[in-house]
């Protein structure tokens, strides 16, 4: 029987391919074969999602079987996270991570609160002076992560949009050569390696200068590592949420809830959970997790050297795990969703994500409780080949 093509196809990039639905509904990993690299199991039962995620069996360091870096399946021509923490596997991954956990700790992301929503509240009067419609892409959703992000690791201000230009270049999908993101990749490296040094003669109290002081008087962490660790952490702590608020007020607004939020906005935490539940924001399984040894997944033998996807946003649409899980409930109670991943690389990045979009929805559905898509749903467009799903644009008006 021929593997089938992945990703699936879908007509709209927020819903799941029937070919996915069929897939989990069959109960077993699938081989597909993505548009780089070799066949890959797709695994997206929650339980089995679970345990690929958080066994050591299942290893993100491709030296570790001999996959060379154009070996990895994958629906981009290589991985972005390649040479990063998100591509670690003990001890190394171990060792970054308590680096990473040392300095970006939940007090300090509690701390960015208030500067965050002088960030949204400015964001929102850009759009108000400015009058509808407003491009949520572009503008608020963009605007907000890249702002926090610098802020937080202590990039200037006038750089900002050096960076957004890198980081869209390393999800955009087959539409970019591997040249192309490799030279992405290495400006954004050599600009960040510039100002690990400046940190080294004046010392500062950002999220760099605080893994360059682990440089210098710590036990282990070299200068590529504080480049990678800094790389890693930009690319969670922006892309992502740049693309979770145009998505999530899309949704909202599309499915009646923003105007409930309005109404209730205590609700806005759970929404957030549901949101991220809800949506498939990854346009394939989670970056390839490699078979270090034989191993049974929901009936299926996997061999050493077997590449494996996992799919967050098939396996948080489980109805084995989420009582009517293809139903948006903002007011969902339970909700053990796995959008940030399982295991030793659950996102770092967790905290600021849930506190940037919560700020978000608070800012727009206070300052802005009339607002409504500006043009038909069905005429947005959305790119099927970026690795990141969101609208190209979301005109909005109020």
């Amino acid at each position: 029987m021929q593997t089938p093509s992945y990703p699936f196809a879908t007509d709209h990039c927020l819903e799941l391919p029937p070919a996915m639905t069929s897939a989990r509904e069959g109960g077993a990993p699938v081989l597909v074969q993505p548009p780089f690299g070799p066949p890959a199991w797709l695994v997206t039962a929650y339980e089995d999602a679970r345990l690929v995620l958080s066994s050591p069996v299942f290893g993100r360091d491709r030296e570790r079987v001999g996959v060379a870096l154009d070996g990895v399946a994958g629906v981009i021509p290589i991985d972005p996270s390649s040479g990063t923490l998100l591509a670690a596997d003990p001890p190394d991954h171990t060792r970054l991570r308590r680096f990473v956990f040392r300095t970006f700790t939940p007090r300090r992301v509690e701390d960015l609160r208030p500067g965050t929503r002088r960030i949204a509240d400015r964001l929102v009067d850009e759009m108000l002076d400015a009058g509808p419609p407003a491009d949520l892409v572009d503008g608020f959703g963009l605007g907000l992560p890249v702002q926090v992000i610098c802020e937080l690791l202590g990039v200037p201000a006038s750089d900002r949009s050096r960076f957004t230009a890198w980081l869209e270049a390393l999800v955009a999908g087959s539409a970019l050569s591997v040249a192309e993101i490799m030279a992405s990749v290495d400006e954004m490296n050599a600009y960040l390696g510039d100002l690990a040094a400046q940190r080294v003669d004046a010392p500062t109290d950002d999220l760099i200068g605080a893994l360059v002081r682990e440089r210098i008087e710590g036990d282990g962490l070299t200068n590529d590592e504080v480049i990678n660790l800094v790389r890693a952490l930009l690319g969670a702590g922006h892309e992502t949420t740049a693309a979770q608020i145009p998505n999530f007020v899309f949704l909202l607004l599309r499915g009646g809830d923003y105007a409930r939020l309005v109404a209730e906005p205590a609700l806005i935490p759970r929404a957030v959970e549901e949101l991220l539940r809800y949506v498939p924001l990854v346009s394939q399984g989670s970056f390839s997790r490699f078979v270090l040894e034989d191993v049974e997944v929901g009936g299926v033998l996997l061999r050493r050297g077997d590449q494996v996807l996992v799919d967050i946003g098939a396996a948080n649409r489980d109805a084995a795990a989420f009582p009517d899980a293809e139903s948006l409930d903002v007011a969902r109670e339970t909700n053990p969703h796995i959008a940030f991943g399982h295991g030793l690389h659950r996102c770092v990045g967790a905290a600021l994500a849930r506190m940037e979009l919560q700020v978000a929805l608070e800012a727009l559905t206070t300052r802005l409780p009339t607002l409504r898509l500006a043009t038909p749903a069905a005429d947005l467009h959305w790119d099927p080949t970026r690795l990141i799903r969101r609208p190209d644009e979301l005109p909005l008006t109020w």
